[in-house]
């Protein structure tokens, strides 16, 4: 059998369906594959925080783009996304990092992003249950989570809305100038194809240089307002530029239902989806160190997944300069639910060949493709 688009998506995670929403929007005739179904992988496995991050100017532009449009998008999401504007502190451990968190203001602000550096007193009050002696942090106010697998399942529905189609529960076995097949012996032909596919990008688009890091979380049963921000140590930071050691940092978030959701760890070489206790072990000591009250509730369900990353920690998102046809949108790392509505954006313009609102060029795969064709 086979089928005709303008586009196909491989992958209905966040990104894949993100883009999914953008393109039908723009009147692309679109059919979106994915083996397993809608939200699931590194999307289900998220924590969902909406957050602008300044790792290098690239990363943020492409953060805080995705978070405005995420912002424009929230009146119109349905309750079951949980969009909440809580905000991000990132606390300082000493005073050496109360050094990161002046530079920090000092960059967010020049870049207009409202944030406010607390002192000890101010960080107490925002958040009582920090450990004492903590001497303060930055407070981000328009970072905001959401509950990535029903915004996936959301944008999904509006795109269906516009006449996207989806073939669900297939595998993508190749990708090439236009031609998708899937292991049903089902044949997909499109001017063009969006590899979204996550984990499997790399194996449909050889040469990708994205790995997997593996990452557990663990949420816990409801106790409403004992956080009211979501907290991340400066030293997340250093954790999540470790490439060769296994590394954990304190992450808690505060959902709607009470619930509090803890994070983080990352390792690499490792295919295995187990939970591993002593990651999480390590991962909640980190956690208690900074919320000692956590030791005193209950945890309900701890879990893994994968996220994929490239060596300078920016995604792949642009078209292939040795096939066209095949457009990349992967190797987001930690920030796929944040950048999601942004690289389908920049996609979208692609396609459309129109300018974008951030320029594509740092995220496009030639800056690593191009070295490995002529390796």
């Amino acid at each position: 059998m086979s089928l005709t688009a303008d586009v196909v998506i491989v992958g209905a995670g966040i990104v894949g369906a993100a883009c999914c929403y953008q393109l039908a929007r723009e009147k692309f005739k679109v059919i979106t594959v994915d083996a397993d179904g809608i939200g699931t992988g590194a999307t289900a496995a998220g924590m969902g925080h909406l957050v602008a991050m300044d790792d290098s100017e690239a990363q943020f532009r492409l953060t805080r783009y995705s978070q405005m449009l995420w912002q424009e998008a929230a009146p119109q999401l349905p309750t079951s996304v949980e969009y909440e504007s809580c905000g991000t502190i990132w606390v300082a451990a000493d005073e050496d990092e109360m050094g990161e968190v002046r530079r920090k203001q000092s960059y967010y602000e020049l870049r207009g992003v409202r944030c406010q550096i607390l002192d000890e007193t101010a960080l107490r009050e925002a958040e009582p249950y920090l450990r004492n002696g903590l001497p303060g942090g930055l407070l981000v106010p328009s970072d905001a989570v959401i509950y990535p697998p029903c915004a996936a399942a959301f944008f999904c529905e509006q795109g269906k809305s516009k006449g996207a189609k989806f073939l669900l529960g297939r595998r993508v076995t190749s990708i090439a100038g236009g031609t998708v097949s899937l292991d049903d012996g089902t044949t997909l032909i499109a001017s063009r194809v969006v590899n979204a596919a996550g984990e499997a990008a790399s194996r449909l688009t050889p040469g990708l240089p994205i790995r997997p890091r593996k990452g557990h979380l663990v949420i816990t049963d409801r106790y409403p307002r004992t956080i009211r921000h979501q907290l991340v140590e400066l030293g997340y930071l250093k954790s999540a530029h470790a490439t060769t050691v296994d590394s954990v940092a304190f992450n808690a978030q505060p959902r709607i239902t009470g619930q509090i959701l803890i994070g983080s760890s990352r390792q690499y070489g490792t295919a295995d989806k187990a939970v591993e206790p002593q990651m999480v072990t390590r991962m909640l000591q980190r956690a208690f160190e900074y919320l000692p009250v956590l030791e005193t509730i209950s945890a309900i369900r701890t879990w893994t997944g994968f996220r994929t990353a490239t060596p300078d920690k920016l995604p792949l998102i642009g078209p292939l300069s040795e096939d066209p046809s095949i457009l990349i949108a992967a190797g987001h790392e930690g920030l796929g639910i944040t950048t999601s509505l942004g690289t389908a954006q920049l996609v979208t313009d692609s396609l459309l060949g129109r300018p974008s609102q951030i320029p594509i060029d740092p995220y496009l795969p030639a800056r690593y493709m191009h070295e490995a064709s002529h390796a």
